[in-house]
């Protein structure tokens, strides 16, 4: 297994002061850094905290410094060092696949694939990528997609499926999970298209379990996706592939949805919500019932009561 030879990370104030105690009681030597509030170093093992907040380990003995020293005595929590260090798989060459767009009315879906490899993920500890539900700000998605794309060695792609062709796809397919295990396999495909890009192989894809039978997706494979292992899973997430995906996936709902509301000059609100039903009857006072299915989806019980339709008798679920 390779040594972790440098680190990364932030330190609170009290943080910062705890370790320059430790490092002042084990007889490191301090020296002078531009821009470092403090900086010591020891046998194999380099620290420098600067003026920013940033703390920087470097050296062979980084490794151990991190599992005994920092983690256990100055965070007080296991990070992204030491945990690639317990769980190697948190640094495989591997896809991430995920969607924006389901559950919102107005707007098309959009699902959205990256591949990442161990540089591509060191170099993103400090970023802030995680799962875009949590980022509520569409300044900041704009900013990690951004990120995400000039990234070297990732490589990415999105595949948007705008509101009309939604709409003929439901009418045919009947089912939102088939439609979402088609973008997932339409993704998957597209970037294994591009695998000379990325070194080294991918050697799995990572999704989020939205179906109830991983056969969905797994059945709905082309011909290259069938050539890497399918990892289903809740939360996925989690893992930073597939939240750099939904990033890129939300990124894109957002930027065609702020399109909608240009060309029709009006507020198309996300999610679905009273104030969804407000805008959807809203747009076809302004345009009609005929164009509501350039910008929403109309399967949605939403679409039905901005008409004045009987909504569709709601079907009892049931655990298989």
């Amino acid at each position: 297994m390779k040594l972790i030879t440098s680190h990364t990370c932030k330190l609170t104030d009290d943080q910062a002061a705890l370790l320059r105690s430790w490092i002042q009681q084990h007889g490191w030597e301090f020296r002078d850094v531009p821009y470092a509030r403090f900086a010591a170093e020891h046998d194999k093992t380099n620290v420098v905290f600067y003026e920013s907040g940033k703390l920087v380990i470097q050296g062979k003995g980084t490794q151990e410094f991190i599992e005994f020293i920092l983690e256990p005595e100055i965070l007080k929590e296991a990070r992204m060092g030491y945990e690639a260090v317990l769980n190697p798989d948190l640094l495989l060459p591997r896809l991430g696949v995920d969607e924006s767009g389901k559950g919102d009315f107005f707007g098309p879906m959009c699902v959205a694939g990256v591949y990442v490899n161990q540089k591509v993920i060191e170099s993103w500890k400090e970023a802030g990528i995680r799962d875009s539900k949590n980022i509520s700000s569409d300044k900041r998605i704009r900013e990690l997609a951004e990120l995400i794309r000039e990234t070297p060695g990732c490589v990415s792609t999105v595949v948007p499926i705008g509101n009309e062709a939604y709409n003929r796809l439901y009418a045919k397919m009947r089912s939102v999970n088939t439609m979402l295990a088609w973008g997932h396999a339409r993704v998957i495909e597209n970037l294994m298209a591009l695998r000379y890009q990325m070194n080294p192989a991918p050697v799995r894809a990572i999704s989020d379990q939205f179906a109830a039978n991983k056969e969905t997706v797994a059945n709905a494979l082309m011909s290259l996706g069938r050539e890497i292992e399918l990892i289903q899973k809740h939360k996925a997430e989690e893992d930073i592939a597939v939240a750099a995906a939904s990033i890129l996936a939300r990124h894109e709902f957002v930027s065609r949805l702020a399109n909608l509301e240009k060309e029709f000059e009006i507020k198309l609100p996300k999610g679905a919500s009273a104030a969804v039903d407000k805008a959807a009857k809203d747009f076809i006072s302004r345009h009609g019932a005929g164009q509501l299915n350039k910008v929403a989806k109309m399967h949605f019980r939403t679409a039905y009561r901005a008409q004045g339709l009987p909504e569709p008798p709601k079907t009892e679920w049931r655990k298989r």
